[in-house]
Order: C-alpha cells, then sequence, then structure tokens
C-alpha cells in the first residue's frame, strides 16, 4: 500500500501496489465506455502529472483500469522552477512514478529573458509552454492523446471567470472534453487533448487520494489570491455551494450542454454559409446576403466562418466593431486578423486573405 503523503515531499514507496477496483474505478471505466473516442483501447497516451491530487488520482485511475483498456501509458512533468524546491520535488515525483514501472519524462522552463528586466513568467506563458512541450513530447513518443486531469470544479471555475468577462457562449463552452491540441500534418496524425475527469469534482478526487493513500505535492501558488481563478476557487465556489451544494458539478453539467448547443449550431451554420459562398469559392462570401439577416445572424455566420477557416475565434468586441463597416452603403475595407490573415471587402464579396508564405531564403 502506497503511504499517504504528510506534505509536499512524500516518499516513494518501495513496491507497486496490488491492483485495485472501487467505485470511482466503476464510475470512469463506464465513462469511457461511452465515450470510446476519449481513451481509446490500446491507445499511448500521454499524461501531464503535476504531483497535485487530481493528477495523482487520474494517474491511479489510468493505472489501474489499463488491464482493461490496453493502454501504453506515459507521463510528463513540467518543472516551472517557480519555486526553490521545485526541482527537488520533480526528483521525488520521478523515483515515485519509477516504483510503480513507469517511466516521467521532466521539461524544464528556461523563460525567455526581458529587455526591461521585468519577470517573464506569467499564467499565460506557462500554460502556452506547457502545451508545447507536450505536444513535442507526445510526437516523439508516438502518443495519439494527451490526457489532463481538469475536473468539474475546474470547468465551473472556467465558465464563471468567462461569464463575468462577457464571453460569447463558446467562450462558456470551453475546457472540452476533448479538443485537438495539435493538427494533423501530412506525415502525421493529430494529437487530441483529452479531460477524462470533468465528471469528478474535486472532492473527489482529494477523497480518491486519501482512500488510495496517494502521495500528493502540494502547489503553494494555488494558493495565491493575486491569481483570479485561485479566487474564484477560494471565495466564489465555496459560497455556491453552501448555498446550493453540488454547485459546481450542475455548472460543469451546464457548461456540457453548451457545447452539445454549440456542436448542434455549428452544424447548421456549416449548411447556411454553403448557401452564402461566393462562385463555389470557401474563403469568399456574398456580402449582400449576409448584410440581409438580422444582426445576430451576422455575428454567427460571420464568427463561424472566420473560425472554420482561420482557426480563430473573434471575440465579442471585434465582432461587433466589424458588423457596421459591412453594412449595406459602406465603402470597401480591410480588417487584419492574426496570424497573418486578413479579411477584405468590396461591394459584393467578402474575401479571407491566407498569410503570405515566407519567402524562400
Amino acid at each position: 500500500m502506497i503511504l499517504p503523503s504528510r506534505g509536499p515531499t512524500a516518499q516513494a514507496p518501495s513496491h507497486q501496489p496490488a491492483q485495485r477496483w472501487g467505485p470511482d474505478h466503476l464510475r470512469l471505466h463506464r465513462h469511457l465506455l461511452r465515450h470510446p473516442e476519449l481513451l481509446p483501447a490500446g491507445a499511448t497516451l500521454l499524461l501531464a502529472l503535476s504531483g497535485g491530487q487530481d493528477s495523482m488520482a487520474l494517474l491511479a485511475l489510468l493505472h489501474d483500469l489499463g488491464r482493461l483498456h490496453q493502454w501504453s501509458l506515459r507521463l510528463w512533468h513540467g518543472d516551472h522552477r517557480w519555486r526553490p524546491d521545485s526541482s527537488h520535488q520533480a526528483a521525488e515525483l520521478e523515483r515515485w512514478t519509477a516504483s510503480l514501472g513507469l517511466e516521467l519524462h521532466i521539461d524544464t522552463w528556461e523563460p525567455p529573458t526581458t529587455q526591461n528586466g521585468r519577470d517573464p513568467r506569467n499564467e499565460a506563458g506557462a500554460r502556452q509552454w506547457r502545451y508545447g512541450q507536450l505536444e513535442a513530447r507526445a510526437r516523439a513518443l508516438g502518443a495519439t492523446h494527451v490526457v489532463t486531469a481538469h475536473t468539474a470544479s475546474d470547468r465551473a471555475e472556467t465558465l464563471l471567470l468567462h461569464l463575468a468577462r462577457g464571453s460569447h457562449r463558446r467562450g462558456l463552452a470551453s475546457l472540452r472534453g476533448q479538443r485537438p491540441l495539435s493538427p494533423a500534418g501530412e506525415d502525421s496524425t493529430p494529437i487530441l487533448l483529452t479531460r477524462p475527469l470533468l465528471t469528478f469534482s474535486r472532492a473527489d478526487t482529494a477523497r480518491l487520494c486519501s482512500q488510495l493513500g496517494l502521495p500528493v505535492w502540494t502547489d503553494p501558488s494555488n494558493s495565491e489570491r493575486r491569481f483570479s481563478r485561485n479566487r474564484i476557487r477560494a471565495e466564489v465556489l465555496p459560497v455556491l455551494e453552501e448555498l446550493h451544494p453540488g454547485a459546481a458539478q450542475r455548472i460543469s453539467a451546464q457548461a456540457e450542454r453548451l457545447v452539445e448547443e454549440v456542436n448542434n449550431r455549428d452544424a447548421l451554420v456549416d449548411l447556411a454559409l454553403q448557401g452564402l459562398g461566393a462562385g463555389g469559392r470557401e474563403l469568399a462570401l456574398r456580402r449582400p446576403e449576409l448584410v440581409r439577416q438580422d444582426a445576430a445572424t451576422q455575428r454567427q455566420l460571420l464568427h463561424r466562418w472566420i473560425e472554420r477557416l482561420t482557426g480563430q475565434a473573434l471575440t465579442a468586441r471585434p465582432l461587433e466593431e466589424l458588423l457596421p463597416r459591412l453594412q449595406a452603403g459602406q465603402p470597401p475595407g480591410t480588417t487584419a486578423l492574426r496570424a497573418g490573415w486578413q479579411l477584405r471587402w468590396d461591394r459584393c464579396t467578402l474575401w479571407l486573405n491566407p498569410p503570405s508564405p515566407h519567402p524562400t531564403q
């Protein structure tokens, strides 16, 4: 049996635990049978392992269920070096996973230097680095699925944050059970980011770690109130749970329903866009037919068209600024999108111009 941690420096056990099976194993097993696309049988999985309670609980579940689903399980840990003891923690985590017969791949973040002397480390930069490293490591290991331990509690926090920011419906439907982490290349398959624990709450993973005697390495930054998500976690969700027990699970379930609504609406909007295509060209729309629609329909059509062809989701403000410029009687114009894409229009047609190819050296 694995001894429980008494702090962030748990000792590695000297032997592998016996095979376990409990209600949580059955719960995840049934969820994966209902949604086989999440973690297909026989797939090579790369689990992002932080050492916190959520990822440790997920590791235990996947390790124990592996004999039923025939996965090849790989582990990855990102050492951000935000704390003096982070490298020590990474080494402890590596020893512990080795006791299970699993290899842990560790990458260390070397943030770029800045000329103004400011600390370049921030949440957005760290997240971008993590997913970039996970994609690269997955390709190196032949993994088709990168697995993270986001829970219903995480999804509830995300929805509340996006709701407070006035996000579009698509933003409220973020943190999906699965999404592409990288597109398929000419000689490669797409890598999918999968979140199989979205039906579990943070309370569930804490209970599971306690029941299984799993060590947990606590990240002190998770309690820093300067991060907006931590304030939602510490100050908002507890109030909602006190008023309406189970609030996080219900908010997460609402986010899942929004995902289904967005997917269904996308299919209908795609059909409508086919009727607006100019001369059979996917990168062009007939402007007069577009602006004859009501404003809400114009927003949906433009948002989906740009997203589908460029991979960019316009936020509410630029979309609202763009619509008046497209109305009847307004002159031709252009607007720059991200990654070198450009939207331009004349009296009859809107075009999406892809980025110019890099000149050959």
